[in-house]
């Protein structure tokens, strides 16, 4: 029975070669999955995905992976370089096939009203009779509160813009953008989110990690390692946690937000997902280990 799974057909040729010779490095040190997991620090599940064509290994891993199995850096970092843009193209492809796919449907689909879609003839209302005129009295009448309203409605607006009333001058939200949406057009290549955008997703598989994040906070709880990961560029955080054995929990809170990941069979490694964070001090990681032991970082 083969050990590797066969590749997607529909897998760019140029990513394809990239994962084989991953899957070359592993083969030719004896390596197993698990054993991977464990010399590189990406948990088992992550490189079942990179080494099945499912997901592009992060640069991190890819640099883990040469040097477990001793082999240069470079050479798997630039094939890992031109497997990155030909995903790039794939998903661009991918994103323009399902919008027209929507825009497809959209015009295939009846209107409101049950009918198909087409011209429609709306009928001209019924005229009516023209309103007598006020007397000029009334007319004065209506004239100045048409007026007051008006003044009225700009010293409003110009109250709420310029923030007068407390002295405070241009409220925050209207002086500048939010950082988050700053921040996000302006991503390096690979990163998918940031700030809130990270919250609940997976650090991995959004491009935070790898070269991306360092280690804000750590503690040892028996065997295992806890660890707070802080990604400066995501505005992420998650926990992590190494040395752990099948049942131990790890979770990672922020702000009153939690997430949490638990080490299965197999596994020694496991990470929670992100919670945005402000700073690398910010979160805190605890774990609860099979034993009913418990610790968090300092």
């Amino acid at each position: 029975m083969a050990r590797w799974k066969a590749l997607p057909e529909e897998l760019d040729p140029q990513i394809g070669e990239f994962t084989r010779q991953l899957r070359r490095l592993v083969d030719q040190r004896g390596l197993s999955v698990a054993a991977l997991a464990d010399r590189t620090g990406y948990s088992r599940t992550s490189w079942e995905r990179y080494l099945n064509g499912r997901l592009l290994a992060p640069k991190g891993a890819v640099v883990a992976l040469a040097e477990a199995t001793g082999t240069d850096p470079v050479h798997v970092t630039t094939m890992r370089e031109l497997a990155e843009h030909a995903w790039s193209r794939a998903e661009t492809r991918h994103d323009r096939t399902t919008e027209q796919i929507r825009i497809t449907h959209a015009r295939a689909e009846p209107d409101d009203f049950g009918g198909s879609r087409g011209t429609t003839t709306v009928a001209a209302p019924p005229m009516t009779p023209p309103l007598a005129e006020p007397p000029a009295g009334k007319r004065r009448a209506l004239l100045f509160l048409t007026g007051a309203t008006a003044v009225l409605v700009v010293l409003g607006t110009v109250f709420l813009l310029t923030g007068r009333g407390d002295g405070e001058g241009t409220p925050e939200a209207a002086r500048s953008p939010s950082s988050s949406a700053t921040r996000a057009a302006d991503l390096p290549p690979g990163v998918k989110c940031v700030g809130v955008g990270c919250a609940g997703k997976d650090a991995e598989a959004m491009g935070c990690g790898g070269d991306l994040v360092t280690t804000a906070r750590t503690a040892t709880v028996g065997a295992t390692n806890l660890e707070v990961r802080y990604s400066r560029t995501c505005g992420a955080a998650w926990g992590r946690i190494t040395g752990a054995a099948p049942g131990d929990r790890v979770r990672v809170t922020a702000d009153g937000e939690s997430r949490r990941g638990e080490a299965v069979a197999g596994e020694t490694y496991t990470y929670t997902p992100m919670v945005a964070v402000g700073g690398a001090g910010e979160a805190e990681a605890c774990v609860t280990l099979a034993s009913g032991r418990t610790g968090c970082t300092e």
